[in-house]
């Protein structure tokens, strides 16, 4: 992580401008430092929104000594931060647009998570959803692959379970705070279990945020930008799992398709048709497309 203090910045300008996150990436990336904006320094490439306020955004001495004391005692709980300023700040995620300004993160991102598919589909899973999310997830673990999700019941909690019951590395996604209560909080015991297996749970929000549906528009977005592709068991046309879908494919990422979703819903198979989606019944149908892609760099290539 980079220093505190520029940390400390981060967080104080995310909480100023809560509807402009990706924006305030591109901002700090520009700018090279958290301190110099939260200072109210502007470069002349900066992001039109922040650049049009009235008033140049000056954050408080006290605002980040505060911040910086967050900082800390997370830390001491085993909640590390990493800021779209640190060289540790996910690979695949920096790729696309709209990227978080920060990451909260219990357990550990580790280099080899840019190998990674999300596994998403319906709260409201059927047997067989089920056991197609445990297959799929199982057989992207024997192969070396990180499965990423959301945490959710249903199909999130099937994937999850299934990559530590193979073995292998997960890491949830959440909508809310990383020190609020889990969100749904029957899987707390989930969330524990993902870290103490050398996993993650991720969060891309300020520390006490409830969970809001907005939040889960935004989670699956993250997801997204965290994996390779994603791969989709279960979901209606007003899914979460459909809209992330969506995002995919406008970052440029694989879209897995489960064939009996294609055969179901109308929206599956409109989608199928776009050359970055592909329809899949296996685990190797799935590894036959990463191994396509030579690194992170060239994922928003879709030929």
């Amino acid at each position: 992580m980079t220093d505190r203090r520029q940390a400390a910045a981060v967080l104080a300008l995310a909480a100023h401008t809560p509807r402009s996150w990706h924006l305030l990436s591109e901002a700090l990336e520009e700018a090279g430092t958290a301190l110099d904006l939260a200072a109210g320094m502007r470069t002349d490439e900066e992001p039109p929104d922040l650049a049009a306020a009235p008033e140049p955004v000056a954050i408080l001495p006290e605002q980040l000594d505060e911040n910086e004391r967050l900082i800390d005692d997370l830390a001491n709980r085993g909640v590390s931060l990493v800021t779209v300023l640190d060289e540790g700040y996910p690979a695949n995620l920096r790729l696309v647009y709209d990227r978080p300004p920060f990451l909260f993160i219990r357990g550990e991102l580790l280099d080899d998570d840019r190998r990674a598919i999300a596994v998403v589909g319906t709260r409201r899973a059927s047997t067989d959803g089920v056991r197609q999310a445990e297959g799929l997830a199982s057989g992207l673990i024997e192969r070396g692959v990180t499965v990423v999700s959301g945490l959710a019941v249903g199909i999130d909690t099937a994937a999850h379970r299934a990559a530590l019951e193979s073995g292998g590395r997960t890491i949830a996604v959440i909508g809310n705070g990383i020190d609020a209560p889990i969100y749904p909080r029957e899987n707390q015991k989930l969330a524990d279990q993902i870290v103490a297996s050398g996993g993650a749970v991720v969060s891309q929000f300020l520390p006490k945020a409830p969970p809001r549906p907005d939040n889960f528009r935004l989670r699956n977005r993250t997801m997204s930008g965290l994996a390779l592709g994603t791969a989709v068991i279960e979901a209606s046309h007003t899914s979460g799992a459909r809209m992330q879908a969506r995002f995919a494919l406008e970052h440029g990422k694989r879209v897995f398709l489960v064939r009996e979703l294609v055969l179901r819903e109308e929206w599956a198979q409109r989608y199928e048709s776009h050359p970055g989606a592909r329809v899949v019944e296996t685990a190797d149908e799935v590894l036959a497309v990463l191994d396509a892609i030579p690194s992170p760099s060239e994922q928003l290539t879709l030929a």
